[in-house]
């Protein structure tokens, strides 16, 4: 399936956003904040406070749920995040990127918006049944989110640190497992 280019920026960033709540929280400061929020790209209100990080900070664990439902349970989620933020959808074009969606108001706080939408790109992923394009990091010692967008579906870590680390421990594993 094909995802819109605006699907794919919004499950970028959300998984970013929900794996940034791993140890070490790398969502700890305004400054981390807006860096995360220059990278995806993401326009309208910003409040720069502390109050504005904690309540992003705070939706991680609602994404991380929506994340890794099944996709009856996503659809359920999904539908009570827009009935609570009862959207208002329209394509917009702004700084370079082409048609895409906003379904909430550009004043609306920073963390609504992310909820909104996330909710919209799930339900992407949702109509397609395209929820197999994200997994929980094939790394046992890792929760992070595996956002998936190859072709044949390969990528099972969240991060290359989360590769690697695999990698030595299977090396080391047959290393000793060869030695008499």
């Amino acid at each position: 399936m094909l995802l819109a280019h605006d699907t794919e920026a919004t499950l970028h960033a959300v998984v970013e956003l929900v794996n940034s709540e791993a140890d070490p929280d790398t969502l700890t400061t305004t400054a981390q904040a807006d860096a995360w929020y220059a990278k995806h790209r993401y326009t309208g209100r910003r409040d720069r406070d502390a109050a504005e990080l904690a309540d992003l900070r705070a939706v991680r664990p609602v994404l991380r749920a929506l994340l890794t439902a099944d996709r009856d349970g996503a659809a359920e989620v999904i539908n009570d995040m827009l009935a609570e933020a009862r959207p208002v959808l329209r394509l917009v074009r702004h700084d370079g990127i082409d048609w895409h969606i906003h379904a909430v108001s550009a004043d609306e706080p920073l963390a609504r918006r992310v909820v909104v939408e996330a909710a919209m790109a799930m339900a992407d992923l949702v109509r397609g049944d395209e929820m197999s394009r994200l997994a929980v990091c094939a790394d046992e010692s890792c929760d992070g989110i595996v956002l998936d967008l190859t072709r044949n579906r390969s990528r099972r870590f969240c991060s290359t640190a989360c590769a690697n680390r695999v990698a030595v421990a299977a090396y080391r594993a047959r290393a000793k497992a060869a030695k008499p």
